[in-house]
């Protein structure tokens, strides 16, 4: 095993220099009710909350050095615990990515990773009880730290625990793949490890850490600290029994274990493909602690690490990672949010399943209530009382409170008199994709509303014009275009027309930011960005069957694009008749770049693509489908297809940009990650066709200068 002892790590922390902001470890005896000491380690950069605690080379060493002189203390018997929490509302942020990313090389980046182990293992070794206490933000390293001590305790309001590296391209390497499965069972760890970070990067609140087992107790904020060291000094005079229900037993270890793995790689390998590299890796890590030392798992996280941080993937992670984290916060063409108008009343034109979903969006992230109508009673009351279902939904979840669900479907009403609206701020409408119903729907409701209240279409391909063409105040409308489903997708397609002023493009993206999106103005034209592109993808899959190429090839050819599902499976979930339709509109647009399939159409007059069983498992292709699509006598291969695919995203992108559709190749890179499932590991779609040669094939160039590493090489 590694002696990590034995190695010099101060080149690391020259090669950071002056850069790193290093987080200091504060030591204060705190004298225990008992009359015993407890050393307190307090973590603290000082900066303020907008900083968290990070972790590069100089605060790993300051914090290794302190922890070896509290095991000398101990030692003596001046101290008999130590614990480690974090500066107001933080414990840490794991490390530094901008960091991470710029280790130059594979042998660097394993001396890094070991570094972690040997600053952070020393906790589990002080020869006396050591305690995390969690007082806030702990996010990969961070959370890692508390996973070497013996007890760990987390503050009530702590707003996020995680550790979020497969969605980045990595893995918990600290620790957190050998430790956590051990310490709350593999199911558990597979949640927080995988499930969590693959769903958006999802977080943990507190409540849920000390479910899971990830904390032994949970106090309020008003006295955490001190509650934690009275609870702390139980443990250490043995008043205060420590349970853990979630520590794998020897048949989780035996049978649950390797099925729960199996389970999980099946599932990844539907969701998200095979081309990210770091889920699997994180699984094969976890797969491998069910047995043997913590020693033999941190060298073998050295090693997977290291491989991962001196890869293509981390650097497009970081590069998808940055337009998530920061472009998303300044989106281009954005007007001041100063002239945003306040929306106090919501109006949904439409009761159906899509309207319905977007009011109660509305009404759970702005709490302001939303009047829903339709063309009959009836409509509107199933919509009213969907809605009230899936509040329910949430309260049986432990989402809400009984108080919350109360006062949201309070919120709530429906009604068939178009004067209802009268009052609203902000009106959508989530009728039929026909121009001239939404049109009308428009029409009847802006006699009756103020000239002030902001008109939103959530059209997927329409002209956002044309649909306020009737408008007396075409200026207050907008495109507001949400991704299915509505409560999950983070992107919405804020369109700017012609006519839109200022102000209503500024409560646009107000409104996006409160309904917790993230947005992306686009320019009125067909198919804005990720439909747009989605089409160029469709067409030319089923051009491809056309020819006679089998659906299992097509799907095989853009399997390397890395996208959430296939255009088979995309086409049985966006359904036969819409894909016609996206294909028609764009190809009536632009005859001579999109493809119109007669198959298509006739696909959907049959109805069925896959045929599934009563479960709703796809089984394979439809025997009636496939005869409808026979006939092609010129089939292409996987490889000319992909070739042919990545030069029509190539030259419809470059024309998207030349036409002023988005700011920068970076807002199409960020619609495509977070619109369509484009993986993070691919560092964005503009990225991979400069890396494959499509952008130089297509107009000579790149988008991007120097390139943006990552796969496709």
């Amino acid at each position: 095993m590694t002696d990590y002892s034995t190695i010099d790590f101060a080149p690391l922390v020259a090669l950071a220099g002056d850069d790193e902001v290093v987080t200091h470890s504060y030591v204060r005896d705190i004298r225990l009710p008992s009359g015993k000491t407890l050393a307190l380690v307090t973590l603290d950069n000082g900066r303020d909350h907008t900083r968290p605690n990070t972790l590069g080379a100089a605060s790993l060493l300051e914090y290794a050095e302190v922890l070896d002189q509290l095991k000398a203390r101990a030692a003596a018997g001046e101290i008999q615990a130590v614990a480690v929490t974090g500066k107001p509302f933080i414990l840490a942020a794991g490390a530094d990515l901008s960091k991470v990313a710029e280790i130059p090389d594979q042998e660097t980046a394993k001396k890094f990773v070991q570094l972690g182990h040997y600053a952070l293992a020393k906790l589990s070794g002080l020869g006396v009880p050591s305690f995390a206490f969690t007082n806030g933000l702990a996010l990969g390293g961070g959370l890692e730290i508390g996973l070497h001590a013996d007890y760990r305790t987390v503050d009530a309001s702590a707003p996020a625990l995680a550790l979020p590296e497969v969605f980045l391209g990595l893995i918990p390497g600290w620790g957190g793949a050998t430790i956590l499965p051990n310490l709350i069972g593999i199911e558990n760890a597979l949640k927080v490890v995988i499930e969590n970070p693959l769903k958006q990067n999802r977080t943990l609140k507190a409540q849920d850490a000390f479910d899971l087992g990830l904390a032994d107790a949970i106090f309020p904020s008003v006295n955490y600290l001190e509650d934690s060291l009275k609870w702390a000094d139980g443990v250490i005079n043995g008043t205060v029994k420590v349970k853990r229900p979630n520590e794998p037993g020897k048949l989780e270890r035996l049978a649950k274990w390797d099925i729960a793995i199996k389970i999980a790689r099946d599932t990844l390998a539907k969701r998200i493909g095979t081309v990210p590299q770091a889920p699997y890796a994180a699984l094969d890590l976890m797969k491998a602690a069910k047995s043997g030392t913590r020693a033999e798992g941190f060298q073998r996280e050295d090693e997977v690490l290291a491989e991962l941080i001196a890869g293509d993937q981390l650097q497009a992670s970081i590069y998808s990672f940055n337009l998530v984290q920061k472009r998303t916060k300044r989106p281009a063409g954005a007007p001041d949010k100063a002239i945003a108008k306040k929306v106090t009343k919501v109006g949904v034109l439409g009761a159906g399943y899509m309207a319905s979903q977007l009011a109660l969006l509305f009404v759970r992230r702005l709490r302001v209530p939303v009047v829903i109508t339709d063309i009959d009673q009836a409509r509107v009351d199933k919509g009213v009382a969907y809605i009230a279902g899936e509040i329910d939904t949430l309260l049986g979840k432990g989402r809400i409170s009984p108080d919350e669900a109360n006062r949201l479907k309070a919120l709530v009403t429906g009604t068939t008199d178009k004067a209802d609206f009268a009052d609203c701020d902000w009106i959508i409408e989530a009728v039929f994709e026909e121009l001239e119903i939404k049109q009308a729907v428009f029409a009847e409701v802006e006699q009756f509303i103020s000239p002030e209240a902001v008109l939103a279409t959530n059209t997927s391909s329409l002209s956002v014009e044309q649909i306020g063409a009737k408008l007396a105040h075409p200026e207050r409308l907008v495109g507001f275009h949400f991704f299915t489903p509505v409560a999950l997708m983070p992107l919405i397609e804020v369109v700017k027309t012609s006519h839109t002023d200022e102000a209503t493009l500024s409560t646009a993206m107000v409104t996006a930011r409160n309904l917790k999106k993230n947005a992306v103005i686009t320019a009125d034209t067909p198919g804005f960005v990720v439909n747009r592109l989605l089409a160029v993808l469709l067409g030319e899959a089923m051009k491809a069957v056309d020819e006679g190429t089998s659906f299992e090839t097509v799907d095989k050819a853009i399997a390397p694009l890395g996208l959430p599902m296939s255009p088979s499976a995309l086409l049985d979930l966006v359904g036969l008749k819409v894909g016609a339709h996206v294909l028609d509109t764009h190809h009536a647009a632009f005859p001579d770049r999109f493809y119109r399939s007669e198959n298509l159409h006739r696909l959907a007059d049959y109805g069925t693509l896959l045929e599934k069983d009563d479960k709703g498992k796809v089984k394979g292709f439809d025997k009636g489908a496939l005869k409808i699509v026979a006939g092609g006598k010129n089939p292409r291969t996987a490889e000319e297809i992909l070739v042919a695919l990545e030069d029509g995203l190539a030259r419809e992108i470059k024309l998207m940009l030349d036409d002023s559709v988005v700011a920068a190749p970076e807002d199409i890179d960020l619609c495509m990650i977070l619109g369509a499932g484009f993986p993070f590991q691919m560092g964005g779609v503009t990225p991979y066709l400069d890396r494959v040669g499509a952008s130089e094939r297509v107009f000579g160039s790149t988008f991007h200068t120097p390139p943006v590493r990552g796969v496709g090489a």
